[in-house]
């Protein structure tokens, strides 16, 4: 019973790329297309296809008769400029969705800010923006942390690097005064326990380790 080859099989993109596969492996490049039409099992005049394409965009050129050399580029470095530009594009791919998440990230923030200083209610103490230690301790994120709260004048400037994988470093910088960092140690407040909750401000803070313009 003869079985005839599938029709992918015979196609010219099948023989296509099993003809590159022949050429990655020839030594220089050069392979006998006699032997390429007899290794492919089909007809020559379908190796001519191939290299008749191949040949127009001087991909490969004829040493002889039956003979051809590639002359393109590199396969291997080609095959490696397709990775690290698929890698590329995850990565930009990735950064683009953090980008966005930040964007909505500050409009947030922005909104937020907004609503707070167009509340009535705080517009009768323009001079009294501020955060207590009973708001902090408010917070059940912050529950059994210990809370770093700046203070700063006007255009400070706040930059936090590319997290490391033993630490978290985050640099502050002024020109226009002094930076003040207080550390705050929430705890669960306890029935009957006197905390800091039960006075109206911080009682001690720490003395900035860095000059007055830089933090």
């Amino acid at each position: 019973v003869k079985v005839k080859k599938p029709r992918f099989d015979a196609s010219l993109v099948y023989l296509t790329r099993k003809f590159m596969d022949l050429v990655k492996t020839a030594p220089d490049g050069i392979l006998d297309l006699n032997e390429v039409a007899t290794t492919l099992g089909v007809r020559k005049r379908r190796v001519y296809d191939i290299t008749n394409v191949l040949d127009g965009i001087h991909l490969i050129q004829k040493r002889s008769k039956n003979h051809i050399q590639w002359v393109g580029s590199n396969l291997d470095q080609v095959v490696g400029k397709a990775t690290k530009q698929q890698n590329l594009k995850d990565e930009l791919s990735d950064l683009s969705a953090m980008e966005e998440a930040l964007d909505e990230l500050i409009k947030d923030c922005a909104h937020q800010l907004f609503e707070l200083t167009d509340d009535k209610e705080n517009a009768k103490y323009p001079d009294f923006a501020y955060v207590t230690y009973q708001d902090i301790c408010s917070i059940q994120a912050f529950q059994e942390q210990i809370v770093i709260a700046i203070k700063a004048p006007e255009e400070t400037k706040l930059e936090i690097p590319i997290p490391k994988e033993d630490c978290i470093e985050v640099h502050v910088k002024s020109t226009k005064g002094p930076v003040d960092v207080y550390l705050c140690e929430v705890q669960q407040e306890k029935p009957g326990a006197k905390t800091f909750q039960d006075t109206d401000s911080i009682t001690s803070e720490t003395e900035p380790s860095v000059p007055p313009d830089e933090g």
